[in-house]
């Protein structure tokens, strides 16, 4: 009887956390600001334009700044909202992604 309960609480917590985790998509608030390209209220992945990368996240978001174009690649830095990419991000950076 104990292994039956155990597995009902097991499946009962999977399905609260699914259901928590699985948020609807929606942009950021604010602007990230892209190579000098404002973007307002961004969401997914967007590609620099020029090198080196220079991202200013306005946003209420962290930004991940990935290695390769299509947000692929190594991740290199997150920055927080309110923070700008550090000089490693800005120089092998590529492309930016926001939830």
């Amino acid at each position: 009887m104990r292994p039956i309960l155990t597995a009902a609480g097991t499946l009962a917590l999977a399905a609260t956390m699914a259901i928590g985790l699985a948020a609807p998509a929606s942009a950021a608030h604010g602007q990230l600001v892209l190579s000098g390209q404002v973007i307002e209220n961004p969401s997914g992945c967007h590609a620099g334009q020029t090198r080196p990368l220079t991202v200013q996240n306005n946003t209420d978001e962290y930004v991940l700044v990935h290695a390769g174009p299509a947000c692929d690649g190594e991740v290199l830095e997150v920055i927080a909202p309110g923070d700008t990419a550090s000089g490693y991000a800005a120089e092998f950076g590529q492309s930016v992604h926001l939830n």
